[in-house]
Protein backbone atom coordinates (compact mmCIF):
# COMPACT_ATOMS: atom_id res chain seq x y z
CA UNK A 1 0.00 0.00 0.00
CA UNK A 2 1.42 3.52 -1.33
CA UNK A 3 0.74 6.08 1.95
CA UNK A 4 1.23 9.72 1.75
CA UNK A 5 2.59 11.44 5.21
CA UNK A 6 1.69 14.95 5.03
CA UNK A 7 4.08 16.41 7.96
CA UNK A 8 4.43 19.97 9.28
CA UNK A 9 6.38 20.77 12.05
CA UNK A 10 9.72 23.66 11.40
CA UNK A 11 11.23 22.09 14.76
CA UNK A 12 13.30 18.91 14.09
CA UNK A 13 13.87 18.10 18.44
CA UNK A 14 9.79 18.09 18.42
CA UNK A 15 7.75 15.41 19.72
CA UNK A 16 6.31 15.21 16.36
CA UNK A 17 9.20 14.61 14.74
CA UNK A 18 9.28 11.64 16.76
CA UNK A 19 5.54 10.53 15.43
CA UNK A 20 6.95 10.67 12.06
CA UNK A 21 9.89 8.71 13.24
CA UNK A 22 7.37 6.37 15.00
CA UNK A 23 4.58 6.12 11.91
CA UNK A 24 7.53 5.85 8.97
CA UNK A 25 8.69 2.51 10.80
CA UNK A 26 5.34 0.69 11.43
CA UNK A 27 4.95 1.26 7.60
CA UNK A 28 8.13 0.03 7.03
CA UNK A 29 7.43 -2.93 9.31
CA UNK A 30 4.33 -3.79 7.34
CA UNK A 31 5.83 -3.33 3.81
CA UNK A 32 4.21 -0.19 3.04
CA UNK A 33 5.66 2.15 0.60
CA UNK A 34 6.24 5.81 2.09
CA UNK A 35 5.88 9.02 0.19
CA UNK A 36 6.33 12.25 2.81
CA UNK A 37 5.90 15.90 1.95
CA UNK A 38 7.67 17.64 4.69
CA UNK A 39 6.20 21.00 4.40
CA UNK A 40 8.80 22.97 6.09
CA UNK A 41 11.74 21.29 4.30
CA UNK A 42 10.21 22.08 1.21
CA UNK A 43 9.07 26.17 1.93
CA UNK A 44 5.69 25.48 1.07
CA UNK A 45 4.11 28.65 0.17
CA UNK A 46 0.98 28.62 2.61
CA UNK A 47 -0.51 31.98 1.64
CA UNK A 48 -3.48 31.96 -1.03
CA UNK A 49 -2.49 34.48 -3.65
CA UNK A 50 -5.13 35.87 -6.35
CA UNK A 51 -3.52 33.83 -8.83
CA UNK A 52 -4.38 30.71 -6.64
CA UNK A 53 -8.09 32.07 -6.11
CA UNK A 54 -8.63 32.13 -10.06
CA UNK A 55 -6.73 28.75 -9.80
CA UNK A 56 -9.26 27.83 -8.06
CA UNK A 57 -11.91 29.06 -8.99
CA UNK A 58 -11.38 27.38 -12.66
CA UNK A 59 -10.33 24.16 -11.08
CA UNK A 60 -6.90 24.11 -12.90
CA UNK A 61 -3.80 24.56 -10.41
CA UNK A 62 -1.04 26.57 -11.11
CA UNK A 63 1.30 26.48 -8.47
CA UNK A 64 4.19 23.69 -9.43
CA UNK A 65 4.87 22.41 -5.88
CA UNK A 66 0.95 22.03 -5.70
CA UNK A 67 0.51 20.69 -8.94
CA UNK A 68 3.42 17.90 -7.84
CA UNK A 69 1.76 17.31 -3.93
CA UNK A 70 -2.01 16.82 -5.73
CA UNK A 71 -0.17 13.83 -8.17
CA UNK A 72 1.23 11.99 -5.46
CA UNK A 73 -1.75 12.21 -3.45
CA UNK A 74 -3.33 10.87 -6.38
CA UNK A 75 -1.45 7.63 -6.31
CA UNK A 76 -1.65 7.53 -2.77
CA UNK A 77 -3.97 4.08 -0.52
CA UNK A 78 -4.04 6.23 2.58
CA UNK A 79 -3.22 9.38 3.55
CA UNK A 80 -1.60 10.52 7.00
CA UNK A 81 -1.80 14.11 8.32
CA UNK A 82 0.91 15.02 11.21
CA UNK A 83 1.34 18.62 13.00
CA UNK A 84 0.78 20.35 16.14
CA UNK A 85 -2.59 22.33 17.48
CA UNK A 86 -1.57 25.50 17.90
CA UNK A 87 -3.80 28.00 19.49
CA UNK A 88 -6.20 25.14 19.09
CA UNK A 89 -5.82 24.63 15.14
CA UNK A 90 -3.31 24.05 13.01
CA UNK A 91 -0.45 25.87 11.62
CA UNK A 92 -0.19 28.05 8.43
CA UNK A 93 1.59 25.27 6.38
CA UNK A 94 -0.94 22.53 6.98
CA UNK A 95 -3.81 25.08 6.91
CA UNK A 96 -2.27 26.66 3.41
CA UNK A 97 -1.56 22.71 2.23
CA UNK A 98 -5.94 22.43 2.73
CA UNK A 99 -6.51 25.86 1.29
CA UNK A 100 -4.02 25.05 -2.13
CA UNK A 101 -4.24 21.52 -2.52
CA UNK A 102 -7.35 19.85 -1.98
CA UNK A 103 -8.60 21.89 -4.77
CA UNK A 104 -12.15 21.86 -6.74
CA UNK A 105 -11.61 19.42 -10.21
CA UNK A 106 -8.71 17.78 -8.37
CA UNK A 107 -9.56 16.55 -5.06
CA UNK A 108 -13.39 16.58 -5.17
CA UNK A 109 -15.87 17.14 -7.56
CA UNK A 110 -19.62 18.17 -7.48
CA UNK A 111 -22.76 15.74 -7.94
CA UNK A 112 -25.13 18.72 -8.69
CA UNK A 113 -25.39 21.64 -10.70
CA UNK A 114 -26.17 23.88 -7.47
CA UNK A 115 -22.52 22.74 -6.47
CA UNK A 116 -23.69 21.92 -3.08
CA UNK A 117 -22.97 17.79 -2.61
CA UNK A 118 -18.99 16.84 -2.89
CA UNK A 119 -17.81 13.93 -4.00
CA UNK A 120 -13.79 12.30 -3.93
CA UNK A 121 -12.28 12.23 -6.82
CA UNK A 122 -8.66 10.87 -5.37
CA UNK A 123 -10.55 7.53 -5.64
CA UNK A 124 -7.38 5.72 -4.44
CA UNK A 125 -7.77 6.75 -1.17
CA UNK A 126 -9.29 4.30 0.93
CA UNK A 127 -8.72 6.09 4.57
CA UNK A 128 -7.14 9.16 6.30
CA UNK A 129 -5.32 9.40 9.53
CA UNK A 130 -4.52 12.46 11.46
CA UNK A 131 -2.20 12.78 13.98
CA UNK A 132 -1.69 15.87 16.49
CA UNK A 133 0.11 17.17 19.29
CA UNK A 134 -1.22 19.91 21.51
CA UNK A 135 -0.84 20.42 25.05
CA UNK A 136 -4.29 21.98 26.34
CA UNK A 137 -5.73 18.71 28.27
CA UNK A 138 -8.25 16.82 26.23
CA UNK A 139 -11.39 16.97 28.18
CA UNK A 140 -10.77 20.68 28.21
CA UNK A 141 -10.54 20.78 23.99
CA UNK A 142 -13.23 19.16 23.90
CA UNK A 143 -15.63 21.01 26.81
CA UNK A 144 -14.38 23.83 25.62
CA UNK A 145 -12.91 24.65 22.51
CA UNK A 146 -15.49 21.89 21.02
CA UNK A 147 -12.79 19.57 19.22
CA UNK A 148 -12.11 22.52 16.58
CA UNK A 149 -9.38 20.12 14.63
CA UNK A 150 -11.67 17.81 14.28
CA UNK A 151 -14.61 19.79 12.95
CA UNK A 152 -12.14 22.04 10.34
CA UNK A 153 -9.97 19.21 8.99
CA UNK A 154 -11.88 15.61 9.83
CA UNK A 155 -15.74 16.79 9.29
CA UNK A 156 -15.51 20.67 7.82
CA UNK A 157 -12.94 19.25 5.17
CA UNK A 158 -12.43 15.50 4.21
CA UNK A 159 -15.87 14.44 5.26
CA UNK A 160 -17.43 17.42 3.19
CA UNK A 161 -15.92 16.42 0.43
CA UNK A 162 -16.87 12.18 0.59
CA UNK A 163 -13.58 10.91 1.66
CA UNK A 164 -14.64 7.95 4.54
CA UNK A 165 -12.41 5.76 6.84
CA UNK A 166 -11.26 9.50 9.01
CA UNK A 167 -9.46 8.86 11.98
CA UNK A 168 -7.91 11.18 14.69
CA UNK A 169 -5.28 10.23 17.04
CA UNK A 170 -5.18 13.05 19.44
CA UNK A 171 -1.89 12.80 22.07
CA UNK A 172 -2.91 15.57 24.53
CA UNK A 173 -1.06 17.77 27.66
CA UNK A 174 2.54 16.63 25.91
CA UNK A 175 4.76 18.59 28.18
CA UNK A 176 3.31 17.79 30.81
CA UNK A 177 2.61 14.09 30.28
CA UNK A 178 6.05 11.73 31.67
CA UNK A 179 9.27 10.55 29.42
CA UNK A 180 6.94 6.63 29.79
CA UNK A 181 3.72 7.74 28.82
CA UNK A 182 5.31 9.55 25.46
CA UNK A 183 7.27 6.48 24.55
CA UNK A 184 4.05 4.43 25.66
CA UNK A 185 2.18 6.53 22.92
CA UNK A 186 5.03 6.02 20.01
CA UNK A 187 5.12 2.56 20.37
CA UNK A 188 1.79 2.26 20.02
CA UNK A 189 1.36 4.13 16.89
CA UNK A 190 4.69 2.31 15.41
CA UNK A 191 2.48 -0.72 16.06
CA UNK A 192 -0.57 0.50 14.58
CA UNK A 193 1.01 1.89 11.24
CA UNK A 194 2.76 -1.45 11.13
CA UNK A 195 -1.17 -3.18 10.55
CA UNK A 196 -2.78 -0.63 8.72
CA UNK A 197 -5.06 -1.55 6.66
CA UNK A 198 -7.97 0.43 4.28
Amino acid sequence: MKVVIVFNHPYEGSFCNAILQAVSNGLKKGNHQIDLIHLDRDNFNPVMTAHDLKAFRDQKPIDPQVINYQARIERADHLVFIFPIWWELMPAMTKGFIDKVIFPGVAYGYTNRANTRMKPLWTQIKGVTMLTTMNTPKALYWAIFGNAIKKAVILGTLWKTGYRNLKWMSLNSVKQVPHQKRAKWLNGIEAKFAQLKN
